[in-house]
This record gives C-alpha cells, structure tokens and sequence, in this order.
C-alpha cells in the first residue's frame, strides 16, 4: 500500500463536499491550494472561496497564488512533499504543477468523458435534455478535460431536476468516486482508459449572458430544460415588457403546458395567481421568478403586488 500525502485544489462548494469527504475518510491532506479572495457585493468586501473557509475551518494548510507558474508558490508546493494531487473544479494547471507529485494529478468532473468537457458540465447535461449525466476521475494533461480516465459513474437526470439539485447529488457520486480512485493509487490497481475523440462529442461551454438568455421562439421542452438547467444560479433570464415599461426578469421554476393556442409567441397571460407565457403547441407557466430590485419569490407573490395589460409580452 501506497501511503498518500495529498495536495487538494479547488474552490467551490463542490469541491468542499469531497475534500471533507477525503478528510472523513482518514486520508492525509497536506495542503490546500485555492482561488484568491475576491472582492464581492456592494461594499467590495474581501470574499473567501467556500474551500478556504472549509480549509481555515480545519485547520490544514493554504496556499493561494494568484499565478500557478510563481517561483515561490513552486517552491512551497515542493515543500508540502506531496505524492498526488487531487483537482475540483480549479483551474487549468500549467506542467510544472500537474507533474510534481509522483503519483500524478487527478481531477474529478462532473460529467461522463469525453462529453461536456469545460466549465458548466452540470448546466450543459440538463440544458441539452440529457437522461444520464455522471463523475468521471481522470489524471491531467496538458488540455482541458482530456486525460487518460480512471473511473467513471454514472447516474439518470430526473425529467424535473435542476441544476441545484443534481449538483448536489453529483457532489456525493463525485465523494464516493474519488475515494475509489484513491483505493486503487493507493494498491497500485490504477488501469486507465485513454478517451475516444469524435466528432459527436459535446462541450460544456461557460456560461454567459448570451447563452442564458432564453428564447420564446424554441419549443417548450428546450425553453424548460434552459430554465431547471440554470436554476438556481445563474438563472436563465428574459426581458419582460408592458406598456412603457420594460424589465430584466430572472426565471427559476417552470411548467409546461402542452395545448393549441393563437396567442403570440411570447404572449404574457396572467390571472390574479397565475403566469403563462405563450410559446410554439402551449405555454410555459411561470412558478417563480425575480424582478430587478425584488427578492425571489413565487409567481402568486409577484402578481399580488403588480398587474400587467393583455399587451405584455416576454422576449
């Protein structure tokens, strides 16, 4: 058996949930290396990333460079004399790092290589209507997401989950996989699978204001799966308009209502409890949704303190 001293990199509270999970299961994390602090919020406070409140929280050792190819940060990192490096969700390492430890640099991700490669795997799967999704450990190499792969698990996407709540679920695969993996660096029982490449293969892009966006012209499933798939952060987004005014309006929760109508495309149709948004065979109703300047609250909620004309209509 291979004693592990193990350097962890990470910085969301992804990557928390299976560094408490390495730690709980009696494995030596020599140190820590995660984001800078960032300053967030309206006063521009200093903000900590969820892995250094964790690594403060229990006392084991951190490292924060703000450049991975720093001579000093190297030189601290040689000296925690690690013999494996574990990676969620960080960032891309140059060589000089991913190569240090004898026993390599793993990274867990979370999808099922080689598809949904990149920054929003999570988002993606759902996004794009995906049934199965999963966690797959791989060691690094000098591309993003491509290295020669050790485990993967994979796991069926619920027809109503969001991107929240298959987070959270992936975060415990994720634990349980990377703890196998472990298991097999540790007995020296490591066989890989180098990934395929194809033409088919799909990309988790990184999400922006653009990508976000949703369109009332797609069908209803496609407008479904953007609004669980970004739920609840970053949210998907539309503007609203009515009369003179016009809104940037977040939407978290929806239903699909399937029935023929002549409404425009993009139609508002409110009742006193109700909000529905006319779209190509039905309507999406709208369960909850925040406008600029309010809380996030359910559609019954907003209705209650505003009222909108047969003329409104989202884009």
């Amino acid at each position: 058996m291979k004693k592990l001293r193990i350097v962890f990199m990470g910085t969301p509270e992804f990557a928390v949930g299976i560094l408490d999970t390495i730690l709980k299961n009696n494995y030596e994390v020599v140190g820590v290396i995660t984001a800078a602090d960032k300053p967030a919020g309206r006063g521009q406070k200093l903000k900590y990333s969820a892995v250094k409140e964790y690594a403060l929280a229990n006392n084991l050792t951190l490292l924060q460079p703000t450049n991975l190819k720093d001579e000093s940060f190297l030189s601290e990192l040689k000296a925690l004399n690690a013999n494996l490096q574990i990676v969620v969700a960080f960032r891309m390492l140059p060589k000089v790092v991913w190569e240090m430890p004898e026993l390599g640099t793993f990274n867990l991700h979370a999808s099922l290589l080689p598809n949904y490669r990149g920054a929003a795997p999570i988002n993606w799967a759902i996004i794009n209507g995906e049934t199965k999704t999963g966690v797959t450990t791989f060691f690094i190499d000098d591309k993003i997401d491509t290295g020669a792969m050790i485990l993967s698990t994979e796991t069926d996407i619920e027809p109503s989950e969001n991107a929240g709540q298959l987070h959270d679920r992936l975060m415990n695969i994720g634990s349980q996989t990377v703890i196998e993996t472990l298991e097999l660096i540790e007995k020296e029982n490591v066989v890989t699978t180098i990934q395929k490449e194809n033409t088919e293969i799909k990309t988790a892009y990184k999400l922006n204001k653009e990508n976000c966006k949703i369109d009332w012209t797609k069908p209803a499933d496609a407008i479904y799966n953007l609004i669980r798939g970004l739920s609840p952060y970053p949210a998907a987004w539309c503007f609203i308009s009515d009369t003179n005014e016009e809104w940037n309006v977040k939407i978290y929760e929806a239903k699909i209502i399937q029935e023929p109508h002549e409404k425009a495309i993009g139609s508002l149709i409110c009742t006193k409890k109700e909000m529905k948004i006319a779209v190509e065979n039905g309507f999406i109703q709208v369960m909850s949704l925040q406008f600029p300047g309010k809380k996030k609250m359910n559609t019954a909620e907003l209705l209650n303190g505003i009222s909108f004309s047969e003329n409104a209509k989202a884009y």
